[in-house]
Formats: C-alpha cells, sequence, structure tokens
C-alpha cells in the first residue's frame, strides 16, 4: 500500500518559493546526468581506439542504458513507499564514484563495468526528479517547468559534446577528464540536493518485492544480451538462443510475480488504463528512434568529415536549439488550455520524417545537410520528450506517481537500449566488414599509417593517412550508418498511428503532495489544519488506479 506520511509533522507548505528551492536541487543532479550522457558521445572514438574496443563500441552506451534501465522501476516504486529525499542522495553518490571509476578504468572492461555502474545512479537522478516535480507542481502548471528543463538538456547537449571534444583533443588532459569533472558537479549537487531537497518522511512496513525486481532484471538483462549477441554472433548461435529462452521464461515469472505480490515493483493494473499504456508506447517508439539516430552519429562526423571531437560536438547545437525552440513553444500554449495531445502527434511526425532524411547520408553529405537534420531532430524531441511522461503521470492517482514516472521512463529507456544494441550491432558488424575490407584493399598504405586493425582505429589516424585510404575508410562509416536507419523508420511509423488514439485526459489542478495530504498550497490552509488538529488525520490515497470512466464523462475526454 501507499506509505502515509509521517503523522508527527504538519504538511509542508508548498509556497512559489520552497518550489522553486526544490526545483533548483533536482536540476543540480539532471544537469550531472544529462551531461554525462552527452559528454562522452565526442569522445567515444578516441576512449575505445585506446582501450582497444572498436568492434565493442555499443557496449560504452548499452552498459550505461542497461543499467538505467534495470534500476528505474526500483527508484520509483521506493520513492512512493519511503519518500525521495535519500533515493536523490544515494543517487547523486553513486554516480560520482562511478566516474572516477570510469577515468581510472585500466581497459576497455573495466570501463564499461564503471559505466554501468553510472547508469544506477542516473537512472535515479532522472526518475525522482521527474517524480519529485509531480509531487510539487499541478500538472497543469507543469508544462512552466519544462522551459528549464529543456533549456538545461539543451546546454547539456552542447556544453557536453564541446567539453568532451575539448578534453579529448587536449593533449595536457584526455578523455579521462570527460569523468574526472563529474566529481565536483556531483559534490554541488549532493551539497545542493541535502540543504534544498525539503521532502515528506514516509513510513512504510509493505514487504519488498524482491522477486519482482529479481524478475524484472533477469527479463531485461536477458532481452538485452540477446538482441546484442544475435547481431554479432548469429541468431541461431547456442549462447543467443539460451537468452532467448532465459527472457521468455523470466517474462512469464515476472508477471506471475507480480500478480501475487502485496506491492509489486510494476503493478499490472497500470497496463489496463489505455491512456497509460499508449503514452508508454510512445515513449518506447520514441527512445528507440532518438537514442538510436544520435548514439553514432558523432563517431560518424570525425571520421567522414576530418573534425575534432570538439568541431563535432558543435554540430550538436542545432539539434540543441530544435530540442528547445519546441519544448518552450509548446509548454507556454499547453500552460494556456492544458491540450497536449497534438505536439505528441507533431514530434513522432517531424522524427519520422528526420529518420527518413537521415537514409541519404553519405560521406559526401555536406556539414549544412547533416546540421538541418539534427535541428530537425530536435524539433521533434522537444515536441514529444516531456509531453508523454505529463499524460502518463496525469492517467494514475497521485499515489502511484513515481511508479507510473518510472514504468514508463523503463520502458522508454529499454527502446533506447534496444535500439542502441540492435542499431549499434548492425553498424559495427557493416562498419567492421567494411573497414577490413579498405585496410586490405589499402594495405600498404595502411600500414605506413600504423592502421593495423579495424578494433584500434581513432579518427586521427584517418585525418592523418592520406588518399585513397582516407576515402575508403570514409565511405565505410557512411555505406554502414545510412542503410541502418531504414530499420526504425516503421517502428516510428507505428509510434505515429499510436499517437492518433491518445486520449487527452484534462489536466489536474492538484500537486501530487497536496492530493495525497502531505501538502497544503498556502500557509492559511496550514493554520487551519493545525487548528482543527487535522492534520494527522488527513488519509493517503488507496492504491487503485484512476478510471479514466469514473471521474471524468466521455465529453470530457479530447480524442
Amino acid at each position: 500500500m501507499q506509505a502515509p506520511p509521517d503523522p508527527s509533522a504538519p504538511p509542508i507548505v508548498l509556497t512559489r518559493r520552497r518550489i522553486n528551492v526544490i526545483f533548483s536541487a533536482l536540476l543540480a543532479g539532471m544537469l550531472m546526468a544529462a551531461l554525462d550522457q552527452t559528454i562522452v558521445s565526442t569522445s567515444m572514438p578516441t576512449i575505445v581506439g585506446e582501450l582497444g574496443g572498436v568492434s565493442h563500441m555499443a557496449w560504452v552506451t548499452t552498459a550505461y542504458l542497461l543499467a538505467t534501465t534495470l534500476v528505474m522501476p526500483v527508484y520509483g516504486k521506493f520513492g512512493d513507499l519511503w519518500g525521495r529525499r535519500t533515493l536523490f542522495l544515494v543517487a547523486i553518490g553513486l554516480f560520482t564514484v562511478a566516474s572516477v571509476g570510469a577515468a581510472l578504468a585500466p581497459d576497455f572492461t573495466w570501463f564499461v563495468v564503471w559505466r554501468g555502474v553510472q547508469g544506477l545512479g542516473g537512472g535515479g537522478l532522472m526518475i525522482l526528479s521527474q517524480a519529485i516535480i509531480a509531487d510539487i507542481v499541478p500538472a497543469r502548471e507543469r508544462a512552466r517547468y519544462m522551459g528549464p528543463i529543456g533549456a538545461l538538456f539543451g546546454l547539456s547537449a552542447v556544453a557536453g559534446p564541446l567539453v568532451g571534444g575539448f578534453f579529448t583533443d587536449s593533449a595536457a588532459l584526455g578523455w579521462e577528464w570527460c569523468f574526472w569533472i563529474n566529481v565536483p558537479v556531483g559534490l554541488g549537487a549532493f551539497a545542493i540536493g541535502w540543504s534544498a531537497l525539503t521532502l515528506p518522511r514516509k513510513r512504510s512496513t509493505t514487504p519488498l518485492d524482491v522477486a519482482g525486481i529479481v524478475a524484472l532484471s533477469a527479463t531485461t538483462t536477458s532481452l538485452v544480451l540477446f538482441t546484442d549477441l544475435g547481431g554479432s554472433d548469429g541468431w541461431t548461435d547456442p549462447l543467443t538462443l539460451a537468452l532467448a529462452a532465459a527472457f521468455v521464461v523470466s517474462a512469464v515469472a515476472f508477471v506471475l510475480v507480480e500478480r501475487r505480490a502485496v506491492e509489486p515493483i510494476v503493478p499490472l493494473t497500470l497496463f489496463r488504463n489505455p491512456t497509460f499504456v499508449v503514452a508508454t508506447a510512445l515513449g518506447m517508439a520514441v527512445g528507440l528512434g532518438m537514442f538510436s539516430a544520435i548514439a553514432f552519429m558523432p563517431t560518424f562526423l570525425q571520421m567522414s568529415s576530418g573534425l575534432s571531437a570538439a568541431g563535432s560536438g558543435l554540430l550538436m547545437l542545432p539539434m540543441t536549439a530544435g530540442i528547445i525552440l519546441t519544448i518552450q513553444s509548446s509548454a507556454s500554449l499547453i500552460l494556456k488550455d492544458g491540450r497536449y495531445k497534438r505536439f505528441t502527434v507533431a514530434g513522432v511526425a517531424v522524427i519520422l520524417a528526420t529518420l527518413v532524411w537521415m537514409t541519404t547520408l553519405s560521406g559526401g553529405t555536406s556539414l549544412w545537410t547533416i546540421g538541418a537534420m539534427f535541428f530537425t531532430l530536435g524539433c521533434g524531441l522537444g515536441l514529444i520528450m516531456q509531453n508523454v511522461v505529463l499524460a502518463a503521470q496525469n492517467a494514475v492517482p497521485a499515489g502511484q506517481i513515481g511508479t507510473a514516472t518510472s514504468t514508463n521512463n523503463y520502458f522508454r529507456e529499454v527502446g533506447a537500449t534496444l535500439g542502441v544494441a540492435v542499431f549499434g550491432t548492425l553498424f559495427t558488424t557493416r562498419l567492421t566488414d567494411n573497414l577490413t575490407g579498405a585496410l586490405t584493399g589499402n594495405a600498404e598504405q595502411a600500414a605506413a599509417a600504423g592502421i593495423t586493425s579495424p578494433d584500434t582505429l581513432v579518427p586521427a589516424a584517418v585525418d592523418a593517412a592520406g588518399e585513397p585510404l582516407r576515402t575508403a575508410i570514409v565511405d565505410a562509416y557512411a555505406d554502414s550508418l545510412a542503410p541502418v536507419f531504414w530499420y526504425l523508420v516503421p517502428i516510428l511509423a507505428v509510434a505515429l498511428l499510436l499517437s492518433f488514439v491518445l486520449r487527452e485526459i484534462p489536466l489536474s489542478e492538484h500537486a501530487g503532495m497536496v492530493a495525497r495530504g502531505e501538502a497544503v498550497e498556502s500557509e492559511e490552509e496550514l493554520a487551519a489544519l493545525l487548528r482543527s488538529g487535522a492534520h494527522a488525520a488527513v488519509p493517503a490515497p488507496e492504491p487503485t488506479l484512476r478510471d479514466e470512466r469514473d471521474d471524468r464523462d466521455d465529453d470530457a475526454l479530447r480524442v
């Protein structure tokens, strides 16, 4: 059951000042997680080249996304049961320690391990931030906070690649500083969170759904490994088939366990709500397309255009501009009339069109054209990223905000993880074959340039190789990357159809904490409660799923 607030403490007063202070703590944590996801992108070619992992490049991103995905439901449920402040601080600590480990990694294997640990912290930062915002801000007013969040992610999208490129190109620093920089940022975020994150304590005697956590972890891990190894080792390889079997068994076990759990980690009743289901499916499809499209583009740009890591990072600026433009404009319109469905439809359509456009990439594609592609992709992402989460949160009762937020994000990250794994496998498999052919066809020139294997290829070596080897390598990258975008087009086409059937429920007028009796909206309300002695008797809502038909006539639903 939903844990009640501590009866010994009066409700928190959600003044505008308190909301802004809490929001500042959330921004500090989100900045650290968002910055890390982009700072590595421009450094990846050098990192994997120096650590000898070019053929396993996808694991740098997959490890982080897999770990993030695994812990999202855990953070969401635990936050609903015991409060979110301590969990938020733990997530910051995990992320900071893992950054030190990644900077000191002696080889590619250890680097991937520490990236996974980073994901354990990053998943908490993103989920808890979104859930806390829903706790303190009504759904109708939540749009006003989308602008700063969009600007933060825009700043990260710009600053991350630029800072990562600067460190990578610097002889005095090196790519390790992409992770060392997280230490002061993490310490600062922890200090702000410790002092500013004033949230109610909760008490819960509900037993942990340990079996559900284990089954969900096994399901997610086996699915991701199946897709990753299937593309590289073959779909009929014994290990691949074993992972497929493990996925089926663990998925069935998870459903059976959750049906019997007292407080399931992912309540199956969520999936009886059509609005939540559609919003979650849209998030999953967009996550697949978004991460797949941007994960390997900086690598392609460095190899094909001879750009430095910092130079390729500059080409993320158009995407950032698109995100900020559409997320702020859509947020202001939602704040006025409360309608959000139109933006989800438009966002999916724009992303779909951009992916089709990206299939035309070649070694001769101009930087202006690539910049326009990134801008268009950013416009689509800005229209949909926050709105699918808003729709999911608004479709459930206040007591399930954390669980709904984490489940929605979980499936988005599953899409992202699968996208990077499958897309990365297809890309690197084609790339390894194409690079082998390019190096074999120019063996003498490759040997003179010190390029002995595709696994140790770095952008600097390609730029210094000269012709015709350089053109052969650039063509190998282009011929490996562009065709793979076609695999994403059918998925986004289905998402576009789903966006039309998303039901637009009128946005809630009360913050989650107010609806749960943990907070009031003014000092006058608090004074009245204290005079009556009623604050200790404020009940927590039952953890039943909001049925759209119970309190809203069909006429009130915008379809």
